[in-house]
């Protein structure tokens, strides 16, 4: 090795003894500060701490402090190892913002063991709750439609509309005919989301209701 390499290896050697890498209890202890700017470097630290924080963010979740919980949700949902049913539980917890950050990370952390907890999510009576079940059932893709076309036969409406939003989004062809029989409901936010979904399968046709 020259020696321009060994300088640069006695520089990069320095730099990592002057700034030791945080603790895991360090990064928690930010975590937990109550200063959300440290809070926010604290989660994308222990999101490269990869799996090894995910067993001490799972335990701070059974926490009776919903803010100590939104944040070991948080960062957990940053986690890149992180698998979907560390969330499903949390769709279903008493505190809305808890149940907001659960399905907003099955966005990111898709998984098909999701969707039956996703699908009752979509009556959630938070609104926000509601649609970010729709956007994370979407993040699956072709492993949600039918289950999404099922709801179109027997939910309420508040419940189709979300699910029409997810198919509209997944723009799967076995969609089309829902869609198309949407456009005939009293709704004006079902037929929206119907025709959007039309038009991202390329569907422009105008249909008419036969005599």
């Amino acid at each position: 090795m020259d020696s321009h390499g060994s300088r640069q290896i006695a520089r990069s050697a320095a730099r990592t003894i002057g700034n030791p890498v945080p603790s895991l209890e360090n990064l928690l202890n930010d975590l937990f500060s109550g200063d959300e700017n440290r809070a926010e470097e604290a989660v994308m630290a222990l999101a490269e701490q990869g799996a090894d924080a995910i067993p001490f963010l799972l335990d701070l979740l059974d926490s009776a402090d919903v803010e100590r919980r939104w944040w070991a949700l948080r960062a957990l949902a940053e986690n890149p190892q992180a698998e979907s049913r560390c969330f499903i539980p949390y769709l279903s917890d008493a505190a809305e913002e808890i149940r907001q950050c659960a399905a907003l990370a099955l966005t990111a952390h898709p998984g098909p063991e999701a969707v039956p907890a996703l699908l009752r999510a979509l009556s959630d009576p938070d609104d926000l709750t509601a649609m970010l079940a729709a956007k994370a059932l979407a993040s699956l893709g072709s492993e949600a439609v039918e289950p999404l076309l099922q709801v179109q036969q027997e939910a309420p409406l508040t419940v189709r509309i979300q699910a029409m939003r997810a198919l509209s989004e997944i723009a799967d062809p076995r969609a089309i005919p829902a869609m198309l029989s949407a456009l005939e409901d009293d709704s004006t936010i079902l037929r929206y989301w119907a025709e959007l979904g039309l038009e991202r399968l390329g569907v422009n046709m105008v249909y008419l209701k036969p005599d």
